[in-house]
């Protein structure tokens, strides 16, 4: 009984931490290169680590480490906008979903 009721806390802190990631990020001003990357780094560590991992090696999610050779900017925003599989749709919003898209495109 006890170990049922820790997995179920430890799921539950999965789903929690994955849809919680706050806008504090896009309030960074985007200077242009590194600091789009920098903004969009923390947008990720903020809202997709808890799944994809810190490194991008994955857990729970894929491994992202690559994923910009298997998709485009705009396949990899509308995974992000429309979910897929096991991931929700819109856990990043707004001009994040540009910036994560965009610094994910890049990981080849």
């Amino acid at each position: 009984m006890k170990g049922k009721l820790v997995g179920l806390f430890v799921g539950a802190s999965l789903v929690l931490a994955a849809c919680s990631g706050g806008n504090s990020a896009s309030d960074n001003k985007d200077n242009g290169g590194s600091s789009t990357a920098s903004a969009a780094e923390q947008i990720f560590q903020q809202s997709c680590a808890s799944c994809h991992g810190q490194n991008l090696e994955g857990k729970v999610g894929p491994n992202l480490q690559k994923v910009g050779s298997k998709y485009s900017k705009d396949e990899i925003k509308q995974i992000i906008e429309k979910g897929r599989g096991g991931m929700p749709a819109g856990v990043i919003q707004g001009d994040d979903v540009d910036k994560v898209a965009e610094w994910l495109a890049s990981k080849k």
